[in-house]
């Protein structure tokens, strides 16, 4: 899929085809190429390929002015198991619909997306505002839960912690909160906005970089927002060995349930956990639009990760045993009946299929959390595509009929051939893993 990399902008009809091995770097240079008001709402990581990231739903900077990516793609090329390439019209709505969001490598393979571009204005601000937690990120971070789901659509504002060391205590470590934040617009109308609805930040001109939409990309892709635009065709990224977990808040944090998320972290040497905001565009669309359900009512998505170079297994479960206290502590804090998580950030841990022997009943246990209600309608449709053939060994059947809509494999989740240790360690691939850089990033 590497080579399929070709990428086809009509900036006149605000569309664009993609083949589904180039990156999201790729793809917004080459819309840039074409237009400065116009952009796509996908992934702040440049690296990631366009074929996982679309197949998971997708989400990045623009989520809350217009939603995740598969919420703006307009029609597909496939591949079936019969080897036929099929589009929106000849592959029928209920393939449509589940290849946007449902996980990949489950109903064929994509060849390519068609996705509508969105108008972007032609400044946007960025800002990087980083506080301690002496500096009070406690209070900040309980704030934020409040006002970022409901800041205009057009502001964006992520939460990246990490450790530092401490300026008040010499030789200890703490918390940095940083505010990493795009707005589509000025900085004066930002301002406006920040001064109602976040004072106690206290952005200031001096911390805002107006720039275009296609540099932002590179700010939030870890290159200087004024460097060559080609850092976004950088194909390369360096490989790690992590654990990642998601999870989705629907209710504010107590500050004591911060303060207890904050004694954990301080306990590893190199955690990462970042809070993305939702509400704005994600609230209006339906949790069943697409097989990715974590819309109205959603506050913010967790990513939780730790990282690590040593080789060996020793290592490797220390730390998966780290996260996984951390992941069991923020059980309280989090959405229930299913704990959610996000598909694109595969977890092992919650469940997975056996050389593509798990019942449908079975993959419920890890479907449900994916995809909730959705869950039920993505496996008729394996079965619907697996009923004339077979698509892949991980979907075989074992008796079930589209009748009784009651399929035997219904786990998009795709068994790796990593040894047990390896289970939840993964090399980086995905979309916002890392924090921003330092261009104005400030700490008072």
């Amino acid at each position: 899929m590497i080579n399929l990399r070709a990428i086809n902008v009509n900036a006149k009809e605000r569309t664009a085809w993609v083949q589904a091995g180039a990156t999201v770097g790729e793809l917004y240079y080459r819309i840039a190429e074409k237009s400065r008001t116009l952009g796509f709402p996908a992934a702040v990581c440049t690296t990631v390929g366009v074929g996982g990231q679309f197949s998971g739903g997708g989400y990045g900077s623009m989520l809350r002015k217009y939603g995740l990516a598969d919420d703006n793609i307009i029609d597909i090329r496939i591949v079936d198991a019969r080897g036929k390439i099929l589009n929106k019209k000849t592959m029928g709505k209920d393939l449509f619909w589940a290849i946007r969001g449902g996980g990949g490598g489950s109903f064929g393979v994509v060849l390519s997306w068609k996705i509508k571009l969105v108008p972007i204005p032609p400044t946007v601000t960025i800002f990087t505002v980083t506080k301690t937690l002496e500096e009070g990120a406690t209070g900040l971070v309980h704030k934020w839960q409040e006002v970022a789901p409901k800041f205009p659509n057009e502001l964006f504002m992520r939460v990246i912690l990490t450790l530092t060391n401490s300026t008040t205590q010499k030789g200890k470590t703490t918390i940095q909160a940083s505010f990493n934040s795009m707005y589509l617009g000025d900085t004066t109308t930002l301002l406006l906005v920040m001064n109602k609805r976040f004072p106690e930040l206290g952005l200031e001109s001096k911390d805002c970089t107006e720039t275009s939409w296609v540099r932002s990309t590179l700010y939030f892709g870890k290159f200087p927002a004024e460097g060559p635009l080609n850092n976004l065709l950088n194909r390369s990224k360096a490989a790690k060995v992590f654990k990642a977990k998601s999870d989705y808040v629907r209710h504010p944090i107590s500050k004591t349930g911060l303060e207890g998320l904050w004694k954990r972290v301080l306990e590893k040497e190199n955690p990462l956990i970042i809070f993305t905001p939702y509400g704005g565009r994600m609230n209006e669309i339906s949790e069943s639009a697409t097989p990715f359900p974590h819309r109205n009512g959603t506050l913010y998505m967790i990513m939780y990760e730790v990282i690590w170079k040593e080789q060996g297994v020793e290592r490797s479960n220390e730390n998966i045993t780290w996260m996984r206290n951390l992941y069991k502590y923020m059980a309280p804090y989090v959405s229930k009946s299913p704990r959610q998580a996000y598909v694109n950030y595969r977890d092992l841990d919650i469940g997975q299929s056996k050389n593509g022997s798990a019942s449908y009943q079975l993959g419920k246990t890890w479907g449900g959390k994916y995809f909730m209600g959705n869950y039920k309608r993505l496996g008729l449709q394996l079965v619907m595509v697996g009923s004339s053939s077979v698509l892949v060994s991980s979907f075989k059947m074992s008796g079930a009929s589209p009748a009784s809509q009651s399929p035997a494999v219904v786990s998009t989740e795709v068994t790796p051939s990593a040894k047990p240790q390896a289970d939840a360690t993964q090399e980086t691939q995905q979309a916002t893993d890392e924090p921003a850089p330092e261009m104005n990033q400030r700490r008072r």
